[in-house]
């Protein structure tokens, strides 16, 4: 029987549909959408946003956990009579983690179905696909589930980040390496495309600042396994660490395949998947690293974290927190302060000049801060490790190499 390619069903379903409200509309004079929205995602009653986000295929815990996140924040405002009078509503749609269908996703959100903003996308290349399109219709960028530097540029207008940038990531990683376990040869295998090599970038800028370099860095493409024939050169090279820049998939069989001849110390950044990569290895993982752009899920002693909990419980009592719902529920509270802050004529230009120059955002002590040339509203950076139970824990500081 023959594989069923979802994607490109999906791509066909919206271009049909379009090409349907098209007809619709010019025989039958009827609107381009039927979400009650008007011109700007806002109704009498409902603000509509829109996520395109990977929901299925080897990176699909990502997406998944961003709009739990993002709709436990929505659900826990709504159930309060929503922002001025309004429920929050969030659309999202299936990109597979591939850029041609972010495009389409993302052109029917703006053109049809009239979203207030985009929020929570996931991963770089998709991001760098869907914000022009979000650019040029003037639709808010909103908490983008990536640290990609492009989205950093001062000159951007309708982006704003949550969480820290891959390089700050990727500099922690370095600086713990090196200061705390004096490793010297550092190997990187990163995705091939527009994160792998923001990531690659980052570790390399971060080695030379220590006057070294990478001992070696190899490629895999995105949505696809890492080969034997990669594994076995980076064996040959003989690294004391390796800096692995991809999904939760294909950083778990890396360190699988690598750990069959040798044992360096693994780390990998927050896009790694944090929760989903400790699941897929279990007592394997024990000793990868992984930083966090956000605190540990299951510290209720944190004020964030247990207004998390309680929205998570309330939203959808069997999930489990974890490191990526949790930013996807930063997300929500943040479009919810520029909401509310607004008022009840809120527009596009208020919400994004209202967290522009807000000052010190706190989210429950969680503190996030713009500025007209700043999109990047938190630079924290925390480290964690799975240990022997196959869970991820604090780590304060890197343990021996040997």
């Amino acid at each position: 029987m023959k594989s069923v390619n979802h994607l490109a069903i999906l791509r066909l379903q919206l271009l049909s549909a379009a090409a349907l409200m098209a007809v619709l509309a010019t025989v039958f004079g009827l609107g381009c959408t039927d979400n009650g929205s008007g011109p700007q995602g806002i109704s009498d009653d409902q603000i509509l946003l829109g996520q395109t986000a990977v929901i299925s295929g080897p990176a699909q815990e990502l997406g998944k956990g961003m709009r739990l996140g993002i709709e436990a924040a929505f659900h826990e405002v709504n159930r309060e009579g929503g922002v001025h009078g309004r429920a929050l509503k969030l659309k999202t749609v299936d990109d597979g983690y591939e850029p041609d269908y972010t495009v389409d996703a993302t052109e029917w959100m703006i053109e049809r179905d009239r979203v207030f903003a985009l929020i929570g996308a996931v991963g770089t290349p998709t991001s760098r696909a869907a914000y022009p399109l979000a650019d040029a219709a003037g639709v808010p960028f909103i908490a983008p589930f990536t640290g990609a530097e492009f989205l950093r540029d001062p000159g951007l207008r309708n982006a704003i980040n949550v969480r820290a940038s891959y390089h700050q990531e990727t500099e922690a990683l370095v600086e713990r390496l090196v200061e705390h376990l004096w490793a010297s040869r550092v190997a990187v295998l990163y995705q091939d495309d527009t994160y792998g090599r923001d990531g690659l970038d980052g570790v390399r800028a971060a080695l030379e600042l220590r006057d070294l370099e990478p001992v070696g860095s190899w490629s895999y493409r995105r949505n696809s396994g890492v080969g034997s024939e990669t594994i076995a050169q980076i064996v040959a090279a003989d690294p004391d660490s390796v800096i692995v820049v991809g999904t939760y998939n294909p950083v778990a069989t890396t360190v699988e395949s690598i750990r069959k001849h040798i044992d360096p110390i693994f780390m990998t950044v927050s896009f790694g998947g944090g929760n989903a990569l400790a699941r897929d290895l279990g007592k394997a993982g024990e000793g990868v690293y992984v930083s966090q752009v956000v605190p540990f899920p299951t510290d209720t002693d944190n004020p964030l974290v247990a207004h998390y909990h309680s929205a998570l419980a309330e939203y959808s009592p069997q999930a489990l927190p974890g490191f990526v719902s949790l930013e996807g529920y930063l997300a929500g509270r943040l479009a919810i302060f520029g909401l509310e802050t607004c008022g009840r004529d809120v527009d596009r230009r208020c919400f994004m000049e209202t967290l522009r120059s807000a000052g010190v955002i706190d989210i429950e002590g969680f503190p996030l801060e713009y500025g007209p040339d700043d999109h990047q509203g938190s630079d924290a950076v925390f480290l964690t490790v799975i240990r022997s139970d196959g869970k991820l824990h604090r780590a304060d500081k890197l343990e021996t190499l040997y």
